[in-house]
């Protein structure tokens, strides 16, 4: 979760009862100092101030120790880190600068190396971690707490340029600047590890149904984030200027990460046996980016033109679907080889009749069409179309083109068979069941007619 900027007059209210007491008892060692005092007193204030931090829960971690902490761990310490980070800057730092500023009024020199003397420790103890994260193991699920690491590094930075002023104070200033563009460069090379890594994800586990995939809804919820940090984001490409002349550069890095994951999928479909199916995978997934994407921010930084290419991905992969899974059920239905002058194609069109037409042939043909609707009504109603307009459609499409030709071939050869023995042995179903039949396509439930 992103940090809540706080004012420094709120900032007091986010301590407990306990290092609120901590930190008055810092405060009143101040009148303790006065420009007379010793080195020892410099270094009791120092320690007083490494004291302060380390009540209120400052940690020195090593690389080797952040590296090997629990992922769900580290996490809380960042948080932690960042809220200490305020409120040594505001409160602590800021503290000793006014009480150096204060009691060595008389030399500007004199107070700044007071002041980093005093200073020094602490702010190593806390940069340290920030440096221990910033090169630790990169991983996706960083990149979000190196940008509030990042952030709030920039927020404080006009702070401490003024807090650490001096030829003194000169290396801790750099020392924090370096932290920042670390944090920057980290994240910076995180985007490019997350896109590759999307689009090299070897998840083998397909499901069955055709589904979205779980990388599909990781990738969109990821991007979705992303915009939560827009304005950090846009800080951060200031450091690395693009070359590209692509514009945004935020969009750029979506746009990249999208055709990674899109170039995924792709790989994925073709794991699929079934072409059909391998076409309803292509379909739910290019369809759940274009969704989501219109339902958020990402749909003014991508453009109009992005979300109508991949609305007419999905479209054509629906078509696709149609013309594969259906074709040679509607060959079926085609008076193609029954009739004695050769028929005409596909049956199509009201009217005609059956002259010349081999009632065993035609009884095959319905024979052959009852075999191959059950056997894809029993499989696609095990497939998957979870978006229910996606489904309403996909069904709608497939009856345009069945319904039709199956009402038209039963009326012109129907009636060959109906004087026959046990004619519902090839005409089984009406218009109507088949309608039916087709609700309960994609359900993702196994169903026999």
């Amino acid at each position: 979760m992103k940090p809540r900027r706080l004012p420094y007059t709120s900032l007091l209210h986010l301590l407990s009862p306990s290092l609120f007491l901590c930190l008055l008892n810092w405060h009143s060692s101040w009148s303790k100092l006065d420009a007379n005092s010793n080195v020892q007193k410099y270094t009791a204030r120092a320690s007083a101030l490494e004291s302060s931090l380390k009540n209120l829960g400052v940690e020195k971690l090593s690389k080797d120790e952040v590296q090997k902490m629990p992922w769900e761990i580290l996490e809380s310490k960042i948080g932690n880190w960042i809220h200490f980070m305020r409120i040594a800057v505001k409160l602590l730092f800021a503290g000793e600068r006014q009480l150096c500023d204060q009691v060595f009024q008389c030399s500007q020199s004199l107070r700044d190396k007071c002041f980093s003397a005093i200073t020094k420790n602490s702010l190593a103890t806390l940069l340290s971690f920030g440096e221990a994260i910033a090169m630790s193991k990169r991983s996706p699920e960083k990149l979000f707490v190196l940008l509030d690491m990042y952030e709030i590094m920039c927020e404080l930075q006009t702070e401490i340029d003024t807090i650490f002023v001096g030829e003194s104070c000169s290396q801790m200033r750099d020392s924090a600047l370096s932290l920042t563009k670390c944090l920057a460069q980290t994240a910076q090379k995180t985007f490019s590890d997350f896109e590759e890594a999307v689009e090299k994800d070897a998840t083998k586990n397909i499901h069955t149904d055709g589904t979205v995939h779980p990388l599909t809804s990781y990738v969109i919820n990821y991007v979705k984030f992303l915009f939560d940090y827009q304005s950090t984001l846009k800080q951060l490409f200031q450091e690395f200027k693009r070359e590209d002349g692509s514009g945004s550069e935020l969009a750029s890095v979506t746009m990249s990460i999208m055709q990674a994951l899109q170039n995924n999928l792709d790989a994925k479909a073709k794991q699929y046996k079934d072409p059909a199916l391998m076409h309803i995978f292509l379909m739910n997934n290019i369809h759940y980016i274009v969704k989501s994407v219109r339902r958020s921010e990402a749909k003014d930084l991508l453009g109009d033109d992005w979300i109508q290419r991949h609305r007419r991905i999905v479209q054509q992969n629906a078509n696709q679907y149609r013309r594969v899974a259906w074709s040679k059920v509607l060959q079926c239905l085609s008076g193609q080889g029954l009739t004695s002058s050769g028929g005409s194609g596909q049956v199509g069109s009201e009217g005609g009749n059956s002259s010349g037409a081999s009632r065993t042939a035609v009884k095959e043909r319905f024979r052959s069409f009852n075999l191959q609707f059950e056997e894809i009504y029993q499989k696609q109603c095990g497939w998957s179309v979870p978006d229910s307009e996606l489904r309403e459609s996909l069904r709608l499409a497939v009856a345009e083109i069945l319904l039709p030709a199956y009402r038209s071939f039963q009326k012109r050869f129907g009636p060959l068979i109906e004087n026959s023995k046990a004619p519902g042995k090839y005409v089984k179903h009406t218009p109507e069941q088949l309608e039916l039949f087709l609700g309960n396509l994609f359900e993702g439930k196994q169903e026999r007619p």
